[in-house]
């Protein structure tokens, strides 16, 4: 019979120690590829592709990247055929899992002692992120973290933030540190002029009240850049 008319095997078709679930059973999950690990979360393939042949388009897609599938949306997901709204909504909830659970990880170390600390408690939370969010750092006088606040979220290019906001959240804690940290979506790590005039402002206003400014950190999904590592804070 010619190739071409020749029957595509399904998963359940295909030895057992090769499919995903029964390999994971029988091997361990670290086994598993990333394509058959998101073909465990899709179930099912298309009439002409199984579930791992469509997770590998899909992670194609996504420059076989996981923090680059972590950005997609769940109308993205859909763009691929065989990706309902379902099979999206449920790789996405997974890759927001995978963040929070390396946040929390990070949490239990809550005393900041450099600015990779910053980045490490950062990173999950805004490093993926395709639109910017300016957040807050509140610590102790042991540099222990008190709480963190979201000061403002914007677009693709920047957002605003209002100051007094920033430090009145800061006193309610009874911060006497903090520090800021702000993503760019567009991967660059160079600081912009409104982000110096925002630091300085920042650090004067909150030196009146005798809280210190201790860093600001713009944060990418690949690196950061410290306004007190590189002297300029």
């Amino acid at each position: 019979m010619p190739s071409s008319f020749k029957q595509k095997l399904s998963i359940k078709n295909w030895a057992i120690e090769d499919r995903p679930r029964e390999k994971l059973m029988a091997k361990g999950i670290s086994t598993l590829s990333d394509a058959e690990l998101l073909a465990i979360l899709i179930g099912s393939g298309t009439k002409n592709q199984t579930a791992v042949e469509l997770s590998q388009e899909i992670l194609q897609k996504s420059s076989n990247n996981l923090n680059e599938l972590g950005k997609k949306t769940v109308y993205e997901l859909t763009k691929s055929k065989g990706i309902g709204e379902a099979k999206a909504i449920t790789i996405v909830a997974a890759m927001e899992l995978g963040r929070r659970r390396k946040n929390e990880s990070i949490k239990e170390k809550s005393k900041i002692t450099g600015s990779i600390d910053v980045f490490n408690y950062f990173q999950p939370l805004v490093g993926d992120l395709t639109t910017e969010q300016f957040w807050t750092l509140m610590l102790n006088r042991s540099n222990k973290i008190i709480d963190k606040f979201k000061a403002s979220q914007g677009g693709l290019t920047g957002t605003v933030v209002d100051t007094r906001e920033i430090l009145r959240e800061a006193l309610e804690k009874r911060a006497v540190g903090i520090i800021l940290c702000h993503n760019h979506p567009s991967g660059n790590l160079k600081p912009s002029t409104e982000d110096i005039s925002t630091t300085k402002k920042l650090k004067a206003a909150a030196t009146t009240m005798d809280i210190a400014l201790l860093d600001h950190l713009i944060v990418t999904d690949a690196g950061y850049y410290s306004f007190a590592d590189e002297g300029i804070l």
